[in-house]
């Protein structure tokens, strides 16, 4: 799959995406996904993002949930509850292949915390579905779908199509055509309900897109960290 065909020039989401553009370039610069790409990212990183990763895409489909119940158009809905359960039964895929892959056990996997970053990032995406306006919450939920498949493309075609790399099931997952429709049908959604907001609205939503973006850019980086809290040691048990 090549990158996605670029966005109406008029729309939202073309604007949103120019005004994201260092940022994006920095998102595909990080250490993480440099190493990802190379095939040199360690299997302990690249366990403890799965875990992290498993347990956002738990609030990820809240978050869409909450924005299928606010839609007044069936297929918009639609899309929407699809979008949350297939985060959902991603979430379990991952789960499970981690257990196989790994060999850990439900409560080694439980007995990994957290990180800040993972929770930050859910709870942004949570407090946003109750508090955000309707264009507000799919702004904010858009940079999972897009970045995602941004990334992965970069990463398949720096690979040559990633045959053979030890990452090959994760590149192709977010580089498919499958996934891309996806992202499509995502962005065509968003541009339409900002084409129908006021000024301020359509500024609360470039804001959410850009903190949903800088968001991935600290998952990524503080996978790469196995980030951990800092206070841990001042806990009373």
């Amino acid at each position: 799959m090549s990158e996605l065909p670029d966005p109406p020039a008029d729309g939202f989401c073309a604007e949103a995406w120019a005004r994201t553009a260092r940022l994006r370039e920095a998102i595909l610069k990080l250490p993480f996904n440099e190493a990802l790409t190379d095939g040199s990212l360690s299997r302990e990183v690249f366990a403890f993002y799965i875990v992290q990763d498993a347990r956002y895409l738990v609030g990820f489909a809240q978050a869409l949930s909450a924005a299928a119940t606010r839609s007044d158009d069936a297929d918009d809905a639609a899309f929407l509850a699809a979008a949350a359960n297939a985060a959902l039964l991603e979430e379990r895929r991952l789960h499970a292949g981690y257990v196989e892959e790994f060999g850990l056990t439900d409560a080694e996997i439980a007995g990994v915390e957290t990180s800040p970053t993972c929770l930050a990032y859910t709870s942004y995406l949570r407090a946003c579905a109750l508090t955000e306006s309707y264009p507000v919450l799919l702004a904010a939920i858009l940079p999972c779908f897009w970045v995602y498949q941004h990334v992965g493309t970069a990463i398949l075609e720096a690979t040559g199509g990633a045959e053979g790399h030890p990452y090959e099931a994760w590149i192709k997952t977010y580089a498919d055509d499958e996934f891309a429709r996806g992202v499509l049908a995502a962005r065509d959604l968003v541009d339409k309900v900002a084409a129908n907001s006021d000024e301020s609205t359509r500024e609360r939503m470039h804001e959410a897109f850009l903190r949903g973006t800088e968001y991935e850019w600290m998952f990524w980086d503080s996978a790469w960290r196995r980030e951990s809290w800092p206070t841990a040691e001042f806990r009373d048990r």
